[in-house]
């Protein structure tokens, strides 16, 4: 399996950078896409990199928020086979909303009426194709750790805090494990891990590499979902407890907590970078 950071938070000179997150994956001899960060500039990272957008063969949405959803008006140009996997809740409604300042954080308006045709909405846990799954959340108090991150669903008139039932784990199976995307981790990341395990008991495999963002940037600003350096801590020792072999974060994790958990996890944990190369 071979793993391609197409855009993130940070780059070399020769590659684009931007707050949003697109990885690209190939496994069993397919193509995948995961997110498109922010814009259309992963697009032109693709070609530096030798991948063509025209060979995915499937793509995922992680979750509905722009920078992950705001370059697949180009992948939609640059692909014409490809179908995008998402959960059935996604909707162009999610706010941020922090004291008096409110701001929409969605996918782009009118991407998905206008893309519907090439749209596949899932919910659970879902084989897509053989060996590739989307997993939804079922963990519950997901609606305090929305309002505690300043993360609200507008509906009709009024604002709720964001449940993130949008938000859905990619896993492919491998021989002996299972390998975890899920690009913010909303939730949680351990407890995505657990719900993971739990949603594949059957398959007899657990999961032992997870790439994403924690949502730790800055600790403790807006959006934050863990407000102290004890809990990055403590966050990197539960991966290591569940048999973790090796995370690869960025984007919404930040360099402050990715340096707290490198202290805890040593050579267990890596940034993946724009352009980063991960074969496992």
């Amino acid at each position: 399996m071979k793993i391609t950071t197409l855009i993130e938070n940070q780059a070399p000179d020769s590659l684009c950078r931007e707050h949003g997150l697109a990885v690209h994956m190939e496994y069993k001899g397919k193509n995948y896409l995961l997110d498109t960060g922010a814009s259309g500039q992963y697009v032109e990272n693709a070609h530096r990199l030798g991948i063509r957008l025209s060979d995915v063969d499937a793509a995922f949405l992680s979750h509905a928020h722009y920078d992950h959803s705001g370059g697949y008006r180009e992948f939609f140009s640059e692909n014409s086979k490809a179908v995008l996997y998402l959960q059935n809740t996604v909707r162009e409604n999610c706010y941020s909303n922090f004291l008096l300042y409110r701001q929409y954080i969605g996918v782009p308006k009118g991407l998905l009426e206008k893309y519907r045709s090439r749209l596949r909405f899932v919910s659970g846990t879902t084989e897509t194709e053989p060996g590739v799954w989307t997993v939804s959340h079922n963990i519950p108090g997901l609606s305090e750790r929305g309002r505690s991150g300043h993360m609200y669903i507008k509906a009709k008139n009024s604002f709720r805090p964001d449940d993130f039932s949008h938000e859905q784990s990619l896993v492919f199976e491998r021989e002996h494990d299972l390998v975890l995307f899920n690009s913010c981790c909303h939730a949680g990341v351990v407890s995505i891990v657990d719900e993971v395990n739990h949603a594949l008991k059957a398959t007899g495999k657990k999961v032992s590499y997870v790439f994403g963002g924690f949502h730790t940037m800055g600790l403790r600003g807006p959006g934050s979902m863990s407000g102290r350096p004890e809990d990055i801590q403590t966050l990197g020792r539960q991966l290591l407890n569940r048999g973790i072999s090796c995370v690869y974060t960025g984007h919404c994790t930040g360099i402050p907590a990715f340096r707290i958990l490198k202290k805890t996890m040593k050579e267990r944990v890596r940034y993946m970078k724009t352009g980063s190369v991960i074969n496992l």
